[in-house]
């Protein structure tokens, strides 16, 4: 009896420490609550690359068919990067005045141009482009957090070779439970000078 009565209590604690991840402390009445444990798993790590991809290609549809295209840079900022809980680490691939974009019009810039604060932005996500190709080197998920790494490949909606760049991007799940990203990091290969 004394050993099932053990065992119990064990399952309990172990349970509870398995479902709980954090306490929240409210300021007005210090009173705690615990939520669950936030799983990320690599699958959705790979479907949300998939997405902003084509969330990119479609930015450049909506420009070139002569929409609204801030719209549409607004609303894949807001469903793919996490500036609504707090700034992002965001360092965009071709930018070297101004490479550090951690609020939501740094990014918004980036991807549209237009913005007198940052003259070296061009509108990356309306050059346009027809498709994105990522291929990951590793994911590694440790707690509420998926970092990804490798090269991700963007075609030119008007023709020539695919432009390949270094990506490393963070997730975590918001609020909602919605992956997000946290940190945006990319860049060109590095292209060693000719020795003459």
């Amino acid at each position: 009896m004394k050993a099932t009565l053990a065992t119990l209590v064990f399952a309990a604690i172990f349970s509870l420490g398995v479902t709980s991840c954090k306490q929240i402390t409210h300021k007005d009445n210090a009173t705690t609550t615990l939520t669950e444990v936030i799983i990320i798993e690599e699958q959705e790590v790979l479907e949300a690359q998939k997405a902003w991809g084509e969330g990119i290609v479609h930015i450049g549809k909506i420009y070139t068919d002569k929409g609204d295209f801030k719209e549409a840079a607004t609303q894949h900022i807001n469903n793919f990067y996490n500036y609504q809980e707090g700034s992002v680490l965001f360092k965009p691939t071709l930018t070297s005045e101004k490479q550090f974009r951690t609020d939501f019009l740094g990014a918004l810039s980036y991807f549209i141009g237009g913005d007198q604060n940052y003259p070296e932005d061009h509108g990356f996500a309306i050059k346009p482009w027809s498709s994105v190709r990522w291929e990951n080197i590793g994911t590694k998920i440790i707690g509420n957090m998926a970092i990804a790494m490798g090269n991700y490949y963007f075609t030119p909606a008007k023709g020539g070779d695919d432009v390949k760049v270094e990506y490393s991007f963070a997730y975590t799940k918001d609020k909602d439970g919605i992956l997000k990203i946290v940190l945006h990091d990319s860049h060109l290969p590095y292209k060693p000078e000719e020795k003459h």
